[in-house]
């Protein structure tokens, strides 16, 4: 199952509905964990982070089309 982080849209938005600590637990999980690009830099996560974690970083159109499920 493709679990996916898209880069919340709301002006002012800073938060990300994963953190990269959580990729790793979703991952663990037996999940695919698909970020959207620069989903979580507001947030101060960096898209290597999220990589360092086994997670896989994608576009929007990406992550709209392959994930399975949400998290916003």
């Amino acid at each position: 199952m493709h679990i996916g982080v898209p880069l919340e849209t709301r002006p002012g938005e800073t938060r990300v509905a994963v953190i990269p600590a959580g990729a790793a637990a979703l991952k663990k999980a037996g999940l695919e964990v698909l970020v959207e690009h620069e989903a979580g830099a507001s947030a101060g996560f960096p898209d290597d982070a999220y990589r360092q974690q086994g997670a896989s970083i994608v576009d929007r159109a990406a992550l709209f089309a392959d994930a399975d499920v949400l998290l916003t």
